[in-house]
C-alpha cells in the first residue's frame, strides 16, 4: 500500500473543512472553487488536483463518511444496540462539522437519503416478520419506520447543539431499537 504524503493530507483535510465551513455560512450553488481555494489556504489547483469541481469534492466527503459508518455497523456487529449505537454517537460527534452541515443546511438532502438507506441496509437483518412482535408486518415499512427514527433523532441532536453526551443519545436509541428488534 502506498504512503500518502502528509503535505497532500493535510492539504485534502483543509479543503474538505473549507467547503463545509463555507456550506454553513451559505448555499452550495453559491459556493466557488475560489471561496474554497481561499478559505483552505491552497491554489485552486490544488483543489482540481484531486477533485474534478465542487460536487465530486463533496461526493467523496460523503462516501468517505458513509463508509466509515458502515464498517463502524460491521465492526459492532454483535453489540447490542445500545452499544453500538454509542460507536456511532461518538463517530458523530467526532465529525460535527460535517454531520451538522449535511442535516442542516439546504443542500442536504443527498446526504440524507444515503444516511437512511445505509441505516436500512444494517437494520434489515435484524427485521423478523415470520415471527415475535413483528410477525406479519411488512419488512418494509419496518425499515423505513426505523430509520427514518433514527435519522430523524441524529437531525434533532445536531439541530439542538448535541444536548445530551453520545452516550447518554446512544443508549436511549439503542434501549428503543431493542424493545423493537
Amino acid at each position: 500500500m502506498t504512503k500518502v504524503d502528509r503535505r497532500v493530507l493535510k492539504s485534502q483535510e483543509a479543503i474538505k473543512k473549507a467547503i463545509l465551513e463555507l456550506m454553513a455560512e451559505k448555499n452550495f450553488d453559491d459556493i466557488t472553487i475560489r471561496d474554497i481555494s481561499d478559505r483552505a489556504n491552497v491554489n485552486r489547483g490544488t483543489i482540481y488536483l484531486h477533485y474534478a469541481d465542487k460536487y465530486d469534492l463533496l461526493d467523496k466527503i460523503i462516501e468517505e463518511h458513509i463508509n466509515n459508518l458502515r464498517e463502524l455497523c460491521h465492526s459492532a456487529s454483535e453489540m447490542t444496540f445500545k452499544d453500538g449505537n454509542y460507536v456511532w454517537f461518538e463517530y458523530f460527534a467526532d465529525n460535527h462539522l460535517f454531520f451538522s452541515t449535511m442535516l442542516n443546511t439546504k443542500s442536504a438532502a443527498y446526504f440524507r437519503s444515503r444516511f437512511l438507506d445505509l441505516v436500512v441496509q444494517e437494520y434489515k437483518v435484524e427485521v423478523d416478520v415470520t415471527e415475535g412482535k413483528n410477525q406479519g408486518l411488512r419488512e418494509d415499512v419496518i425499515l423505513q419506520f426505523f430509520g427514518a427514527a433514527v435519522v430523524g433523532t441524529v437531525e434533532w441532536w445536531f439541530r439542538n447543539g448535541m444536548p445530551v453526551p453520545p452516550r447518554v443519545i446512544a443508549e436511549q436509541t439503542g434501549i428503543l431499537l431493542d424493545r423493537n428488534f
